[in-house]
């Protein structure tokens, strides 16, 4: 229908977007739309979600491997360095010194690894934006 042949007050808004199509069709190609976008978001968080997983177990191997070196290092390298102190001190304060040295460096390798993993967002953001467009879209095709 042309311009020239719609009467008068007609608004235009009402008319479907697609008037060649039957209701039925506008449906199953929005069922069809909504399908897939669903699977494309599904795909999504995945994605998102495997690359938090994989920085966070890194963060938890750092800690993990800092605990346990600095076990070691406390354990090995303090009764070495208690007994080349013992010959300048007593026994007792050359333990207690190497003990406190390797204690920092354990925390400071924890510190590390701890700061690593509040780093890590289990929130898959991107996902969570894309949804919120895909509702904003499937408002618009309602109205």
């Amino acid at each position: 229908m042309s311009s020239v042949d719609r009467p008068e007050g007609v608004d235009l808004s009402q008319e479907p977007k697609q008037p060649d199509k039957s209701l039925g069709q506008l449906f199953s190609e929005m069922t069809s739309d909504l399908s897939t976008l669903m699977r494309k978001e599904v795909e999504l968080a995945k994605v998102e979600t495997k690359e938090e997983v994989s920085r966070a177990g890194k963060a938890g191997g750092m800690l993990g491997a800092g605990g346990f070196a600095g076990y070691m290092a406390l354990l090995f390298l303090s009764f070495a360095l208690a007994w080349l102190l013992d010959e300048v001190m007593h026994v007792a304060l050359a333990f207690l010194i190497v003990g406190l040295v390797y204690a920092i460096a354990a925390a400071v390798l924890i510190v590390t690894g701890r700061t690593k993993l509040q780093q890590v967002n289990p929130v898959p953001e991107q996902t969570v934006e894309t949804l919120k467009e895909d509702v904003q879209w499937a408002k618009a095709q309602k109205n």
